[in-house]
């Protein structure tokens, strides 16, 4: 049988702003049902990476497919199998949570919303939440209702920004364990950033890393740590940091 086509595709995406290259010929794919790291210290080209796969900005050359459809050409359709939660991002605070929800259950055109947002406040265990202006949540509580918004239309391909980056280690570990729980009973097909290499080595099964635009290693975490004989993803991390791998990288 020829192998399956994968949820997404980049291919030589490049985008370059003024004098400054963003990203430098940037490919990679993942398959249905996979997580997948997107790595980088800070300046490697993460966000311009993510804002192209959603649409956000267009590429100064190359190309992104999801579902085997060119993403600009077919960008709406696309769209609606996908959805985004980041840590960095804010819903309307001035709304009740469950109103927050309701605006985009409804641009989403989920069937029965209600029912299906009461789903997800239980499942993220922020049900007490639903009456609560969202502008008084705490970081952590805004984290989830993210969460919940982001899982509302049961997308395809789950794009997630940073989604443990302020919740207490408790509430990040249930997070992770949601995750991995969605993705083996869905077929959900994660795209994962963080700087916490734990929800990498629990959430991930491949991971590519950027570095200063381009891809200076992949595979799963255990093939990237050993390759570059670091006793530590994290080792890994802040060697690339501190310039001590790119050359190891790139013989």
């Amino acid at each position: 049988m020829p192998p399956a086509t994968p949820i997404l595709e980049a291919d030589r995406l490049v985008k370059i702003f003024g004098d400054s290259t963003a990203l430098s010929g940037l490919s990679f794919s993942l398959a249905a049902g996979e997580s997948l790291g997107l790595l980088g210290v800070n300046g490697a080209g993460k966000t311009t990476a993510m804002n192209l796969l959603l649409g956000l900005t267009t590429p100064t050359s190359g190309s992104v497919r999801m579902f085997g459809l060119d993403l600009w050409k077919h960008r709406i359709e696309i769209l609606r199998q996908v959805n985004f939660s980041s840590a960095y991002t804010s819903l309307p605070s001035n709304l009740l949570v469950w109103q927050n929800l309701t605006v985009f259950a409804r641009l989403y055109r989920v069937p029965q919303p209600q029912q299906r947002i009461a789903e997800l406040l239980e499942l993220l265990d922020i049900a007490h939440l639903r009456k609560s202006v969202t502008g008084t949540l705490s970081a952590g509580e805004s984290t989830r209702v993210n969460l919940a918004k982001a899982l509302l239309n049961k997308p395809r391909l789950l794009l997630l920004d940073e989604p443990t980056a302020s919740l207490d280690p408790d509430i990040a570990d249930r997070v992770r364990k949601l995750l991995r729980r969605l993705q083996t009973e869905t077929g959900l097909s994660i795209l994962y950033t963080s700087h916490n290499m734990r929800d990498i080595e629990e959430v991930c099964d491949r991971m590519v890393f950027l570095h200063g635009g381009k891809v200076l290693a992949e595979g799963t975490p255990a093939e990237v740590q050993a390759r570059f004989k670091r006793k530590s993803l994290e080792d890994f991390f802040i060697g690339v940091a501190r310039g001590e791998i790119e050359a190891i990288g790139l013989e």
